[in-house]
């Protein structure tokens, strides 16, 4: 076969939808959480169909991708993007990520304040909005400006803030100041009043960005004994560490102006953030810090306007469970792509990349999931494939299965390993009594965890028992339950089910709302892992199985709906 390519497959409809989101000036609703299952193309969506549309004319799209920070498994830097979840992978420390997001939004508003669309006086009304400014200014002066004389304490918020201006342009060197602004290009077509109008307006992000510093450096004592401490919730301190990301995102929607600055931000891998390591004192806790960004960018569009903003996630929790940690089932816009259906897949793949006796394999065997079909495909291009392929007795079947036993090894089976881990710790917690009562109800089939005292190899062979027992259940119902079934949530409670969510080899979808495998091709890894666990069984291993089984073994069969 000729080595043809891989192409880019459109998708009319949500390319439709995304670019009529995408192409207002400012919204006023919540942000587009775009999810779905791993591999089915949300990112190529995003990166390779439509950023580049979003960056001509009067577009400037800010892209973040939380997880180039994961350096092992991203193509930015030479890897490749993992089967199982990002939490799996080395986490990142939440001070890069910041560091990502914050320095994305300070191009963008530098790039407002090149078209004047974001002025010093914008900035010092926006920062006055929120933040009582008199003592910070005072603190900036004092720290910029080589005078000592005292400032008078009648002197008004907006002549700090002059002051302020003129001390911090004193600091700053002007070539750093021409070399944003693209000065040495456009500078002989500006006046002086011009280009000093433009100056003070990159001083004054700066001066706001210092501004709030001080004001978070004045929480930090509260901040790090909030971390010590650990648990619960302040909304103030959350606040503190989102203000200048929520600051610049609200003076970008306020100098958006259809036809000449219309931005908007996309965040790629929004769970990486939920996810990450927090190395030091200078912020709250990961999860604290993604929920309050959120539920500010949400606010600031459904209360005022805001830039179009693209969240896009291959995590089920925001298929879901977000939308319950808010606590209003439409407190944002769902919006969930899936790989094509067979017969989509057969109409583009065959017979450009596979014959229809190949495809037939495929279709039975993967399914149309099109990072299975890219894989396949380059494996397929490989010198390894014709070397093999020329055995008279090997197959395409065998090079299918050959590719089967890879996901198998490297992707499901270590997948597994850490979901048995999750589940062996739910068994520590609900002994320590860290778990909800309502979560050990009677009849739950892992009410009775063994106790703490007993050695870590009785507590991992009941987690595996308990995945075990989950699996089969799921096999009886064919992989089709409907978790929102006569609104029965108590399969969510599942131990089994949290931990194969949680390392992404199960996914929650949102419409239909069922809980099911990735794809076809982790579904078969996920069976033949529950046969080989069942032959290796001994005689006392299938006893208790067994026991568990009949006793207190799940039943989801009440949950399975029509999935057509």
């Amino acid at each position: 076969m000729v080595r043809k390519a891989w192409r880019i497959i459109p998708r009319p409809l949500m390319e439709s939808i995304l670019n009529h989101h995408a192409h207002h000036d400012r919204v006023t609703h919540p942000p587009i959480i775009l999810h779905g299952p791993r591999g089915v193309g949300k990112t190529t969506l995003i990166h390779d169909r439509l950023l580049g549309e979003w960056n001509k004319g009067p577009h400037v799209t800010g892209y973040v991708d939380f997880a180039e920070a994961i350096k092992d498994h991203h193509p930015q830097h030479d890897g490749s993007f993992p089967w199982y979840s990002w939490s799996n992978c080395e986490l990142p420390p939440l001070s890069v990520l910041r560091g990502q997001l914050e320095q994305c939004l300070e191009s963008m508003a530098q790039k407002g304040v090149k078209l004047g669309s974001i002025t010093s006086q914008q900035v010092f009304t926006t920062l006055k909005k929120w933040h009582g400014l008199n003592t910070a200014l005072r603190q900036v002066l004092v720290s910029n400006s080589p005078s000592k004389n005292a400032l008078s304490d009648k002197v008004t918020g907006s002549v700090l803030w002059g002051q302020a201006i003129f001390a911090l342009s004193s600091k700053c060197k002007a070539e750093d100041i021409d070399g944003i602004l693209e000065l040495d290009k456009k500078g002989k077509g500006l006046s002086v009043e011009e280009a000093t109008y433009f100056r003070e307006s990159i001083i004054a992000l700066k001066l706001a960005k210092e501004v709030i510093a001080v004001q978070q450096r004045w929480r930090s004592n509260a901040i790090a004994h909030f971390n010590q401490i650990g648990g619960g919730f302040s909304r103030t301190l959350a606040h503190s560490c989102t203000d200048w990301p929520c600051l610049l995102l609200e003076l970008l929607s306020q100098a958006a102006d259809s036809g000449y600055f219309q931005p908007k931000l996309v965040i790629n891998n929004i769970e990486v953030l939920r996810n990450a390591i927090l190395t030091d004192d200078l912020s709250v806790n990961a999860p604290m810090y993604h929920d309050s960004l959120i539920w500010r960018i949400t606010s600031l569009g459904v209360n005022d306007s805001c830039i179009p903003v693209i969240l896009v996630t291959s995590d089920s929790y925001y298929s879901f469970h977000a939308f319950l940690d808010v606590g209003f089932p439409d407190a944002y816009i769902s919006r969930e792509l899936f790989a094509w259906t067979p017969e989509q897949a057969k109409m583009h793949m065959v017979d450009d990349y596979f014959s229809k006796s190949e495809w037939l394999v495929i279709s039975e065997v993967l399914g149309p999931n099109p990072r299975h079909l890219f894989e396949l495909y380059t494996l397929k291009q490989s010198n390894y494939y014709y070397k093999v392929i020329n055995d008279k007795s090997t197959t395409f079947e065998d090079i299918v299965d050959a590719y089967l036993a890879y996901l198998q090894v490297t992707v499901v089976n270590p997948a597994i390993d850490r979901a048995l881990k999750i589940i062996k710790k739910f068994a520590a917690d609900a002994q320590s009594g860290r778990i909800s009562k309502d979560k050990l109800h009677f009849g739950a089939p892992w009410r009775h965890p063994p106790p703490v005292a007993t050695d870590s190899t009785q507590s991992l062979d009941w987690a595996k028992l308990q995945l075990i027992d989950f699996l089969q259940s799921l096999v009886s119902t064919e992989f089709g339950v409907n978790y929102l079934v006569d609104c029965t949530h108590e399969v969510l409670d599942d131990p089994a089910v949290v931990a194969m969510l949680e390392v992404g080899l199960l996914y929650l979808q949102r419409q239909p709302s069922y809980i099911r495998p990735v794809s076809r091709a982790i579904q078969r890894c996920l069976v033949r892992w529950l046969v080989q666990e069942r032959m290796k069984m001994t005689f006392f291993e299938s006893v208790q199985f067994h026991w568990q089984r009949f006793f207190r073994g799940r039943s989801y069969r009440h949950l399975m709906g029509n999935k057509n």
